[in-house]
């Protein structure tokens, strides 16, 4: 039975429930916020002002005030304030101005997703429409008919597209492009804080040879960027773009009243200190928001707890058909036809809960949400605030619960919520000259135009250097102090901006023998996890086996099931030092960065009932060997340790630092948590003492690792304060992690205070 609630009604309905309100850490109220307003520029165009006073805009917020009149003037700019606080408008303002007033005026739009870039075009093309202008504003990407594409290259004003599409369609056609290129007024990027680590290391060289390009037309192009909430976005914004950017951040829009709900699962086990498990309690919470009507998203993680949190929804609200559309899951591998759809369900107000990974954390429409649960802190500072964005987007009272998890991080965030309030230690990491990176695009920039002797990529070194090494490697032709394109390959094909990696797998669903049919895909890097043979793959909810997985072909085969377990891989990874670029003694500790190997395999699978979450059994997997070069940085203790501890006081000292690390690093370096991986050797090969290397997950590295180097011991001393501030007795899940043994809490302080020396 489904209650219509409002969602004041149900704040207040959960206030009165001890249950709940027992394992609250932390209920705060972020008061309403009254908008401040700025003045439209008199050089804008009438026609412009006297559209936006009847959509009822009499004056534009102070961010936006300041923004349209830095682009008027031509200066490089990024906006940073929080979700649904009119960003959009700091572009879409000036660029229609450019066009009114010199009709052959171009602009270039770059949004992380398909998604986002369609919401925009939409929301562009109806301000257009109410003008009553001749400007056309088109989306290009993978989803463009062929008999638009020849249209849009000739007639687009404004040019909306992602990355992907720009760096595989526009910039290697640059030719088709002219009347863009030539007229190019504004680029604009839109959610830079989404582009970090390998993405916005690829998207800066991309824009290094968009650059290229437009000098080589004759044009200058003002970058216009926007951002949520991050610590250095004037400093990520200058590497993207290779610019010195004007930082605006005096935020005008008003907001409606947050509660933030800290929820900590209740101990089910004093003595081991464990808690109750996040998706139960997480499940709990959905339910009650879904019998109460009160339309909500829920972000998961991982996309087996979006699969596992579907599953458990989907079967409350099923009717005697079995539909149980007002529940939806969405995230990465989903078709594009699949999420489009459920965005349009959720503006439409049909869908109660969606339960979503991070995919929906990004500014796309999708109407009219009352509150947010989240299942586990979702790791830093920022997102958090971008994910509770996403409820009373329209100025309403909104809801935020954050549940979590036993991982010291969220453990730490739900126990000090000054924390998460006061503080964002977290910036966007880049690094454009990555040399793996580097040497890719620097391939495109000379398949797209001839290097002259002596030009240089932008900003980035050794450009001589590296174009010399592709002529030796029969790459490059130098013809007349010039450098072209001579091989046969098309360079852009084998370059995926996302990862490392352009190996996707497609699933394939063969439960009808007469209809195979595509419902999905996924990167090489996760396939042994989750589409191993014999593993429960699930999507939207629905649970199919995997018949066969086709490493050689790229796809994997599976039949719908319906069974009471859910399967988890387990994933075996070495390391060997392959070179030893810097190494520094700290008192007893040394630390070294370098160049390492890493080997993955993935040897055995569990399976795991529903509801109780309790082991069925295991079940061995057949797959190859992973093998990845990248950049580490690792910490050699003290020789002597091993004569002062035992080997398994030692060893289980280890597990509890490198479970330690593993979640404190992403908090300052503001990158997913499997970004970065640790290890640690109780006697290592390469060091001949106990050692904890932690490494960037991506091939060739892209410089997390060393700016953990530059951090010296701060990570030592986040560990320790963590360890201290944790009130269990013996080391839990919360500070040494969950398979760390007896004494490793003790131990483990131990070491810490004679390594920092206290």
């Amino acid at each position: 039975m489904v209650e219509d609630m409002t969602i004041a009604e149900y704040i207040s309905k959960l206030r009165q429930n001890p249950a709940f309100m027992d394992n609250v850490t932390s209920w705060q109220v972020m008061p309403a916020r009254q908008a401040r307003y700025g003045e439209f520029p008199p050089e804008l165009d009438p026609r412009i002002v006297r559209t936006l006073k009847n959509r009822g805009i009499e004056a534009p917020y102070l961010h936006q005030s300041q923004a349209i009149r830095a682009a008027l003037a031509g200066e490089d700019f990024v906006v940073v304030t929080p979700t649904a606080s009119g960003k959009t408008l700091c572009y879409n303002i000036p660029v229609l101005d450019a066009i009114m007033k010199d009709e052959a005026s171009r602009a270039l739009y770059l949004f992380p997703t398909k998604a986002l870039s369609s919401d925009q075009v939409a929301e562009l093309y109806s301000m257009i429409q109410d003008m009553g202008a001749e400007i056309k504003a088109y989306t290009y990407d993978g989803d463009t008919p062929a008999s638009a594409r020849s249209a849009i290259r000739q007639a687009g004003h404004v040019v909306v597209t992602n990355p992907d599409m720009l760096h595989q369609g526009i910039l290697p056609n640059h030719t088709k492009w002219v009347k863009l290129f030539e007229n190019l007024k504004y680029v604009v990027i839109d959610e830079i804080h989404a582009y970090r680590g390998v993405f916005g290391s690829n998207l800066a060289n991309v824009l290094r040879r968009l650059k290229r390009i437009c000098e080589f037309y004759g044009a200058h192009p003002t970058f216009i960027c926007c951002s949520a909430t991050i610590r250095n976005p004037k400093e990520l914004a200058e590497t993207m773009t290779g610019r010195k950017m004007r930082l605006i951040d005096e935020n005008g829009a008003p907001a409606g009243e947050r509660h933030v709900v800290f929820y900590n699962p209740p101990v089910v086990n004093a003595q081991l200190g464990i808690r109750a498990g996040s998706i139960p309690e997480t499940r709990k919470i959905a339910a009650s928001l879904l019998k109460a009507g009160v339309q909500h998203i829920v972000f998961a993680r991982s996309r087996l707890t979006v699969e596992v949190l579907v599953r458990y929804l989907k079967d409350m609200v099923r009717d005697p058909l079995g539909n149980a559309g007002k529940v939806r899951g969405y995230r990465g591998g989903y078709l594009p036809t699949q999420r489009r759809e459920i965005e349009r369900e959720l503006r439409a107000g049909h869908i109660t809960s969606v339960v979503s990974t991070n995919a929906l954390e990004l500014g796309i429409d999708i109407g009219q949400l009352d509150a947010c649960v989240l299942c586990g802190y979702p790791g830093t500072i920022a997102s958090t605030w971008q994910q509770a964005g996403r409820a009373g987007r329209r100025g309403s009272v909104s809801l935020l619960i954050v549940v979590a998890t036993s991982s010291p991080l969220d453990q730490y965030i739900i126990q000090h919520p000054e924390y998460f309030f006061n503080q964002s230690p977290e910036q966007a990491l880049i690094n454009p000259d990555n040399l793996y990176i580097l040497l890719n695009h620097l391939k495109c920039a000379a398949y797209e135009l001839p290097f002259e002797e002596g030009e240089a990529f932008d900003n980035a070194q050794d450009t001589g250097e590296l174009l010399d090494y592709l002529k030796d490697e029969n790459i490059l032709r130098q013809v007349s102090g010039k450098y072209y394109w001579m091989a046969e390959e098309f360079p852009q094909a084998g370059i995926n901006l996302r990862s490392a990696s352009d190996q996707n797998f497609l699933i394939v669903d063969i439960t009808d023998p007469k209809k195979h049919r595509v419902i999905g895909e996924m990167d090489r890097f996760t396939v042994p996890m989750l589409l191993h043979k014999y593993a429960i793959y699930m999507h939207e909810g629905t649970q199919y086996q995997v018949e066969d997985l086709d490493f050689d072909d790229k796809k994997a085969y599976i039949r719908r099931v319906d069974v009471g377990y859910y399967t988890d891989a387990d994933l075996t990874t070495s390391l060997k030092v392959l070179d030893e670029f810097d190494r520094e003694e700290e008192g007893p500790l040394t630390r070294a960065r370098g160049e390492v190997l890493t080997s993955s395999i993935v040897t055995v699978f569990k399976k795991i009932a529903f509801d109780t979450h309790e082991n069925l059994g295991w079940g061995p997997v057949t797959l190859p060997e992973l093998e990845m070069q990248t950049t580490a940085c690792w910490w050699v203790l003290p020789e002597n340790l091993e004569a002062v501890y035992e080997r398994e006081p030692l060893k289980n000292a280890m597990i509890g630092l490198a479970h330690l690390l593993r979640h404190i690093a992403p908090m300052y370096l503001m990158c997913a948590p499997q970004d970065i991986s640790v290890v640690y050797h109780v006697k290592d090969t390469f060091t001949g003492a106990p050692t904890i290397y932690l490494y960037d997950s991506v091939p060739g590295g892209i410089g997390l690792s060393d700016r953990v180097y530059e951090m010296q011991e701060e990570l030592f001393s986040r560990a320790l304060e963590m360890l201290t501030a944790c009130p269990c007795r013996d080391g839990c899940p919360s500070c040494v992690g969950a398979t760390a043994g007896p004494g490793a809490k003790g131990t483990l302080i131990a070491i810490l205070k004679g390594l920092l020396d206290r």
